[in-house]
């Protein structure tokens, strides 16, 4: 049986999305009326993002110590949040945590990483899917046909 990259594509897609989320933080403190959603604090904004992030958190911790599980026990995963989408480590990041990071900042530009780090993650995926489905076989294959990607349901 082949060797499974724990990491799978994390590290590609994070040579990227690493260094423009930092200078979309950094642009967004520089020029800060240029990249806010509202002109003034929004505490709306601020409570949203807060619970958006400990959504995107739980989903993502969660997703960790499943996965760590199954590596443990060299078994694919398909519980909990693999039940509803088969990336929930990309999607949590993706769609809960820089979105509610760009809310707190009250930054638009910070929320062009989710969409970059969306691009990434479907040019690199397919690598991911090879693997998986060389190692798991049948099992990884049924999975994939009835689990959605990448948006969870």
């Amino acid at each position: 049986m082949n060797k499974l990259n724990f990491l799978g594509i994390g590290p590609k897609m994070a040579v990227v999305l690493l260094p423009w989320l930092a200078a979309s933080i950094f642009l967004s403190s520089l020029r800060i009326s240029l990249f806010k959603f509202t002109p003034e604090p929004s505490q709306i904004l601020l409570i949203a993002g807060i619970i958006l992030m400990a959504f995107g958190l739980i989903f993502y911790f969660s997703t960790v110590r499943l996965l760590l599980q199954g590596l443990k026990n060299t078994k694919l995963v398909t519980s909990g949040p693999y039940s509803i989408c088969q990336n929930p480590l990309y999607s949590s990041l993706i769609l809960f945590v820089i979105p509610a990071l760009s809310l707190i900042l009250n930054s638009w530009l910070v929320l062009t990483s989710s969409l970059v780090g969306y691009i990434l993650f479907k040019i690199f995926i397919k690598s991911e899917y090879s693997e998986l489905e060389k190692f798991f076989g049948e099992d990884y294959i049924n999975y994939r046909e009835k689990t959605p990607e990448f948006f969870p349901w």
